[in-house]
């Protein structure tokens, strides 16, 4: 179980602070022999209000050096593309990225629609919107969590992953 002020990832909504556990009294039809927490997305407006046996899934955050041993992976993760014109199939293969909630996952989708994207601009066509709306998810997933972990504003972490691995190179 988490304590107040555990930093999570809570199913595909990402980071979020755990405020409260226990019973919300200001809740209606809240069950009162269920524990809850009370949670506050980091990067989004609102609270939720989930039991602590949620079916929902919860982890703890990385730590730093997990983040970092991650940052250092990137180069070797690679990109996987899929080839079909079915974009519900497309839809349906991000989706399962998404529903491993590992954030190597996330990595290498991010890689395989950056790949996508290079294929189609030699090409001079447009890259797809499906493409585009599920690397943003999985940058605003990926790029959240190592921007808590890391300490840094969520809009620094691609420049800071890009000089890490240069660094590295």
């Amino acid at each position: 179980m988490f304590q107040e002020g555990d930093m999570i990832i809570y199913g595909n909504t990402g980071v979020c602070r755990v405020e409260q556990v226990g019973h919300p009294d200001h809740i209606k039809g809240a069950d009162d022999s269920r524990l809850y927490y009370t949670l506050a997305p980091v990067y989004q407006a609102g609270v939720i209000y989930a039991p602590v046996d949620t079916p929902v899934f919860t982890r703890p955050i990385l730590t730093r050096q997990a983040a970092e041993e991650l940052i250092a992976k990137i180069p070797a993760i690679r990109a996987e593309i899929y080839n079909g014109r079915d974009q519900r199939v497309l839809s349906d293969c991000y989706r399962a990225c998404f529903d491993t909630h590992r954030c190597e996952t996330l990595v290498q989708l991010i890689k395989t629609v950056h790949s996508k994207n290079e294929v189609c601009q030699k090409s001079g066509k447009t890259p797809a919107q499906l493409d585009q709306r599920y690397m943003k998810r999985a940058e605003d997933l990926l790029y959240g969590e190592f921007a808590v972990v890391l300490g840094i504003a969520r809009e620094d972490v691609e420049k800071y992953i890009t000089e890490r691995i240069a660094q590295a190179s």
